[in-house]
């Protein structure tokens, strides 16, 4: 059952509240990091599921760039690179700013994000950055999973789970996690945090 009986439109309140609990949820988990700051954040995002329907059933292009604005205002305001995951029809490529893409020498693929292939999401982060480009894949330093995106494998390794206080965005649970680096040695090394 969609959002307040109608499928094809939310409550602007609706959209305002999912957009507050991503900014809260980017803002704690950045805090979260235990080696490095923040550098690049991976945001996959299904708005069907926000709404409270199956992942990738149905487009909710006013969700998305509500959702889309908190993102890269959080982002922005902590000199934060944004990695926006496209849906499976984009094969995951990611949304990223071309100074992003450049800087990290990442793989460009082409194709433009829509609401029904990327996803409301992607399409909205890519219709409000800059200089929006595709990558391919990303290596980065934490992740957001709102609806069960599968954004584990746009992740450094090592990833680590973090629990936040925000849990879900509307109807979509949460999946969050910060990357360490790798422990390497044996029994007599030491690890200095």
């Amino acid at each position: 059952m969609s959002i307040l009986g109608r499928p094809a439109e939310l409550a602007d309140s609706f959209a305002a509240d999912c957009a507050d609990a991503l900014r809260f949820a980017i803002a704690e988990l950045i805090t979260r990091a235990p080696y490095d700051p923040v550098r690049l954040l991976v945001i996959g995002c299904s708005t069907s599921e926000a709404a409270g329907n199956g992942i990738g059933s149905r487009a909710y292009p006013a969700l998305g760039v509500a959702l889309a604005e908190a993102a890269l205002s959080v982002c922005g305001d902590n000199n934060i690179a944004l990695a926006a995951q496209c849906c499976e029809h984009l094969n995951r490529a990611l949304v990223v700013e071309r100074r992003t893409l450049d800087a990290r020498r990442l793989n460009r693929v082409i194709a433009t994000p829509t609401p029904e292939a990327g996803g409301s999401f992607a399409s909205a982060v890519y219709s409000l950055m800059d200089e929006p480009v595709l990558a391919e894949a990303v290596a980065a330093d934490a992740g957001i999973d709102a609806g069960g995106t599968l954004i584990g494998m746009h992740l450094k390794r090592v990833a680590v789970p973090v629990r936040l206080s925000v849990i879900t965005i509307g109807h979509a649970r949460i999946n969050a996690a910060v990357t360490r680096p790798p422990y390497t040695g044996g029994p007599r090394a030491s690890y200095a945090t």
